[in-house]
């Protein structure tokens, strides 16, 4: 129990590190409808930047922002891969991965930097309190960028793509932009990660876009996605919540650290059944009232008669 209580506070802080992700993959998959497998290799690039640029004796605040920029670009080339050079969306993503893998190499020189005695954003704050703030004021910035014409714009094109063209919108604009920023959170994710951590390495990103989807499903099963402020709280909670799941699960006696990946799968597999068992349920219920509601009106009508 002593274990549990004391892994708590890392698992808060990881949620919340891992959160700023978890939106990245909200924009594309939610908003945009969007497959964007870029993560995967954005997050590493944010890491990369950040812990190159510190450890040739950058500001780490700096290194973070460039690292944020990063992830733009690398998102804006798959953004033009699909609507530029008309290349299916799930693929453009793959092969920005895959691309991805090779640069982030260059960036680094090496499969992996140390940041042990560098200093870092984490130097002098605490985890906990810059990543509450950071994460507030991220939710703040992006829920009004959403609610701007533009942000409409974003939000109409991952619904319905045709009529926003009909109307005049130029929906290839806004793709781009939203895989942008969407990866430009990814990467600024990534550039916090390897601070926390004291490293980054070129296999950190494998894995990304499952934990965002699993975040985003587990929100959206406990909170809800009424709203766009609903839903981007949603995300935010469920990183957190996914964290503190794998923290407890790790306490199991039979389950090792090298069990994380199988641990990711089993909470996606229940987050995405649990919501769709609802719905079924719900419908067979509302099935049967119906039917007895009108076998008690045939009922009636035939003693009437």
């Amino acid at each position: 129990m002593h274990a549990i209580i004391h892994s708590m506070p890392g698992a808060i802080e990881l949620g919340l590190l891992y959160a700023l992700m978890a939106l990245g993959v909200y924009i594309t998959f939610r908003i945009l409808d969007f497959p964007d497998l870029t993560v995967d290799g954005s997050f590493t690039t944010g890491g990369a930047i950040a812990a190159t640029m510190i450890a040739h004796g950058a500001s780490p605040w700096i290194a973070t922002i460039v690292a944020c920029l990063g992830g733009c670009a690398a998102g804006t080339v798959t953004g033009l891969l699909h609507t530029k050079g008309r290349i299916n969306g799930l693929l453009s993503g793959i092969l920005m991965m895959i691309a991805l893998y090779s640069i982030n190499l260059r960036i680094m020189g090496r499969p992996n930097i140390s940041l042990l005695g560098q200093d870092t954003i984490f130097s002098s704050l605490s985890i906990l309190t810059f990543m509450i703030v950071a994460v507030i004021l991220i939710l703040a910035l992006l829920n009004l960028f959403l609610k701007t014409d533009l942000g409409l714009a974003l939000r109409a094109t991952g619904d319905n793509a045709r009529m926003i063209r009909s109307f005049g919108a130029h929906t290839d604009n806004t793709i781009i932009l939203g895989i942008s920023l969407s990866n430009g959170l990814v990467a600024l994710s990534g550039a916090l990660v390897a601070q926390q951590a004291g490293y980054a390495d070129n296999s950190m990103g494998i894995g990304m876009i499952v934990i965002g989807l699993a975040s985003v499903i587990i929100g959206e099963a406990i909170l809800g996605a009424r709203t766009i402020l609903w839903a981007t709280l949603a995300a935010v909670l469920g990183s957190v919540v996914y964290r503190i799941v794998v923290a407890l699960a790790l306490q199991v006696d039979w389950l090792d650290a090298s069990d994380l990946k199988i641990i990711t799968a089993v909470i996606v597999i229940v987050a995405l059944i649990i919501p769709t068992a609802q719905r079924s349920w719900k419908q067979k219920h509302a099935a049967r009232k119906r039917s007895a509601e009108l076998a008690e009106m045939f009922a009636a009508v035939g003693g009437e008669r």
